[in-house]
C-alpha cells in the first residue's frame, strides 16, 4: 500500500542529449568530467535511463516518461528540481538557479498530471527568477510528508525567503542548516546529503557544520519514529543520501548501484526491515551531480478513476 513518504508512481524525463551541464559545474562538486565523447555518452545515459525504467516498472512502480530530444537542457534527466506534487492535489513549480535548467519546465507533464491525477491548484514560483531567487524543489528540500518538515541546507539553490513562502502555502515547517562536503565545500543541495524513508532516515551529520544545529536534527529525526543511519561523507560521495523510497508490490528504496556498493551491512538490515533495495546502475547520469532521486519527481496525487 502506497504511504505518504513513499508514492507509487513517478515522472522520468529521457534524455536524448546527456551531458555534466557546464552552468552548474562551479557549485556541484558532485558533478565529473567523462573522457567520452558527446556521442557516446549520451548513448550510455539514455540506455541506462531505459534500463532504470524497465526496473522500476519490473518493482510495480508507475513510470510516467517523457522524452527530451532538445539539446539545450543536460540536466532534464533530474526533474525534480523544477516541480513537486504533495497529498491534497497540491503541485508547487520552482525557480532555477541555473539559466539553461530553466528550460527544462515543461506544461505536457503538467497537463498531464491534471489529466490522469486530482489536481487542486498549481503553484507556479518560476517567475521569481526574474528576481534570481531559486528553490529547486525536492533537490534543495528534503520533504517529511508526514512529519510536515522541509529540511533544507542553506545555499544559493535554495532562497530562505522563498523556502518561507513554500512552507507557508504547502504546510511544512522549514528546517535550514549550513552543511560542507569532506574539502571544506558546501553542499549545494539538500538530497545529496540525507533522504527520508516511512521508518528510517539516511544522513550523513558530520557534515552539519553547527554541532548543535546537528544535534536538533538527529533529534528531528528520531522524534519522529524513524530509525537514523548516519552516514559517512564517503558514503554521500557514493550518492547514497540520493534515494527515494517508492511503493510498488512492495515498500522499495530505490537507489544507485554506485550507494548500494557503499552500503554497510548493519545499514543495509535496517532498510531491509522495511523497504526492498532496487539498485539502478546510472554511472554516466551520476557523472552530472545527481543520482537516482533527482531522476525521480515523485507523484503524492491521487489517480484519478477510470471508466
Amino acid at each position: 500500500m502506497t504511504t505518504l513518504q513513499a508514492p507509487g508512481a513517478v515522472v522520468m524525463i529521457r534524455p536524448h542529449h546527456f551531458q555534466s551541464n557546464p552552468e552548474t559545474r562551479d557549485d556541484n562538486a558532485f558533478q565529473t568530467l567523462s573522457d567520452a565523447t558527446a556521442e557516446v555518452t549520451s548513448a550510455q545515459a539514455l540506455a541506462e535511463f531505459d534500463g532504470a525504467v524497465a526496473t522500476l516498472r519490473e518493482a510495480g512502480v508507475t513510470v510516467h516518461v517523457f522524452d527530451d530530444e532538445g539539446n539545450e537542457t543536460p540536466d532534464s534527466v533530474f526533474p525534480n528540481n523544477w516541480f513537486s506534487t504533495h497529498a491534497g492535489g497540491h503541485v508547487a513549480i520552482y525557480p532555477m538557479f541555473a539559466a539553461n535548467r530553466r528550460k527544462e519546465r515543461r506544461w505536457d507533464v503538467i497537463e498531464m498530471l491534471k489529466r490522469d491525477y486530482r489536481v487542486q491548484d498549481v503553484i507556479d514560483y518560476s517567475g521569481l527568477e526574474a528576481d534570481n531567487l531559486a528553490l529547486e524543489g525536492t533537490g534543495a528540500m528534503v520533504l517529511d510528508h508526514i512529519e510536515r518538515v522541509a529540511y533544507t541546507v542553506k545555499s544559493n539553490r535554495a532562497d530562505p525567503v522563498l523556502l518561507e513562502r513554500f512552507c507557508t502555502h504547502f504546510n511544512f515547517e522549514p528546517m535550514v542548516f549550513e552543511a560542507k562536503d569532506a574539502a571544506g565545500r558546501d553542499v549545494y543541495h539538500t538530497n545529496v546529503l540525507m533522504g527520508i524513508g516511512t521508518d528510517y532516515a539516511l544522513i550523513c551529520l558530520a557534515m552539519i557544520t553547527n554541532p548543535a544545529r546537528r544535534a536538533e536534527v538527529a533529534q528531528r529525526l528520531e522524534d519522529s519514529g524513524r530509525t537514523v543511519i548516519d552516514l559517512t561523507p564517503a558514503q554521500i560521495g557514493a550518492f547514497l543520501g540520493n534515494t527515494l523510497e517508492l511503493t510498488g508490490r512492495t515498500r522499495i528504496l530505490a537507489l544507485s548501484t554506485t550507494a548500494m556498493e557503499a552500503l554497510r551491512p548493519e545499514q543495509r538490515a535496517v532498510i531491509e526491515r522495511s523497504a526492498t533495495l532496487v539498485p539502478l546502475s546510472i554511472p554516466t547520469i551520476e557523472t552530472a551531480g545527481g543520482s537516482v532521486r533527482c531522476m525521480l519527481a515523485a507523484i503524492h496525487l491521487s489517480p484519478r478513476k477510470r471508466m
